[in-house]
């Protein structure tokens, strides 16, 4: 693993079943919740047949893809320009801690600067303290805003 050239770019339609495999993977290794596999396979499938909806950016060394974030974007009249949403953060466990995430966002930020982006923000369930740890190495700080909603 240690020297392997890892590869930063746009997420492939084919590369649909890796994707929701790191989905499902996720949500059990963050939250200790099971997703229903059909509807993540078509969230995944929706995401990528159309844009507006969001841009997974995945890295990938010799032996396939090992890691993926998903960007969403949110519109701001207050500033007149997009906020770019990290979610479905995902590194496989062999390579976690050893700077794939670190890849994955800096190729996101320099697109996000590029695009004139208000900012970069996302969601962590409070209990995930190790990658609260990892986005805050990475200059990812709590924000001034409370998330709150009202689930359906």
């Amino acid at each position: 693993m240690s020297g392997e050239r890892i590869i930063v770019r746009e997420a492939e339609p084919q590369e649909f079943r890796i994707i929701i495999e790191f989905v499902l993977a996720m949500a059990r290794d963050s939250e200790d919740v099971t997703l229903d596999p059909e509807i993540v396979e078509a969230g995944v499938q929706a995401a990528l047949a159309d844009r507006n909806k969001g841009v997974y950016y995945v890295a990938e060394a010799d032996q396939g893809l090992i890691g993926q974030i998903l960007v969403t974007t949110e519109w701001s009249d207050w500033n007149c320009c997009e906020y770019w949403w990290l979610q479905s953060v995902y590194v496989r466990p062999e390579w976690r801690r050893k700077g794939v995430f670190g890849l994955i966002y800096r190729h996101i930020l320099n697109r996000a600067h590029e695009s004139n982006a208000a900012a970069i923000r996302l969601y962590v369930h409070r209990g995930n303290e190790a990658a609260i740890l990892a986005y805050r190495r990475h200059g990812i700080a709590d924000s001034e805003y409370i998330v709150m909603e009202q689930p359906f």
